[in-house]
């Protein structure tokens, strides 16, 4: 018997049946809630620039709120908090060097000069609109997304591999306002999604993957989205720099990600 074997998450008699189209659902109906109610609420309070303090609050904070109550309110109505919130798959030790990279690459890519100038206020609720972007992604995609996968039996492998598809497939929504860019950003998010399932194996939750997520989407907001200069903000380069450092590391060490099995 492999380690794998013993720590798979089966059918549990307090659970709720969720299957595939259910879990569809779900994902249509969250970014129906960010993207829908994102748009209601702006044009309400007309606005639109996530340059200001009433435009992160009306444009983020609101939708990306609802969208987090969304998506733990389902799963504790399934029956699936504490399986998206822990996770027993045993991992290597070595892949902590994956939260550690992003770590350092968020340290260095927030651009604090442009905070600074700000207000306190404005970035508390960034900070504040990127960790429910964090939760509520992480939650959605490697919480309620992996968890439906194993319970259908898929390998770990596939697991990985149709979590992180799924993730950067519904980043294609984006075609309908950045139009053929959409198609490489998606390819990149997937990418992001496997480091992000990888923090939660090793971690052994949900919790260092929703907040580093949250902080790596602050630092590139910092560095792009709201300079008010068009001067190039070099910090930026670090974080973009993350995915292909991350991806030769793990693909050097694809085969030593899980623990060797044991039989018995």
């Amino acid at each position: 018997m492999s380690t794998a074997d013993v720590t798979r998450v089966g059918p549990s008699p307090t659970r709720r049946p969720f299957s595939y189209p259910l879990f569809a659902i779900a994902v249509i109906v969250y970014l129906a809630i960010i993207q829908g109610i994102g748009l209601l609420v702006q044009n309400l309070s007309d606005e639109s620039d996530f340059d200001t303090t009433r435009g992160v609050f009306f444009g983020m904070i609101i939708p990306l709120g609802l969208a987090l109550v969304f998506v733990y309110g389902l799963a504790a109505y399934l029956g699936r908090l504490r399986p998206v919130l822990r996770d027993d798959h045993p991992t290597q030790r070595w892949v902590w060097v994956v939260p550690i990279v992003f770590i350092v690459a968020i340290a260095v890519g927030i651009n604090y000069g442009e905070l600074a100038d700000k207000g306190f206020l404005y970035v508390a609720l960034l900070l504040i609109a990127t960790q429910f972007v964090g939760w509520g992604e992480e939650g959605m995609f490697r919480g309620l997304g992996v968890t439906v996968l194993r319970e259908h039996g898929l390998s770990e492998g596939r697991v990985a591999l149709w979590s992180s598809i799924i993730f950067g497939a519904v980043h294609l929504t984006n075609v309908v306002g950045h139009g053929i860019s959409a198609l490489p950003q998606a390819i990149i998010v997937s990418l992001a999604g496997y480091f992000f399932y990888l923090v939660r194996l090793v971690s052994r939750g949900n919790v260092l993957n929703s907040v580093l997520h949250g902080l790596f989407d602050f630092s590139l907001l910092t560095g792009t989205a709201i300079t008010a200069s068009q001067t190039f903000y070099p910090g930026t380069l670090l974080p973009v720099l993350v995915y292909p450092l991350l991806a030769i590391i793990l693909l050097v060490r694809r085969n030593r990600i899980e623990p060797a099995v044991v039989t018995a």
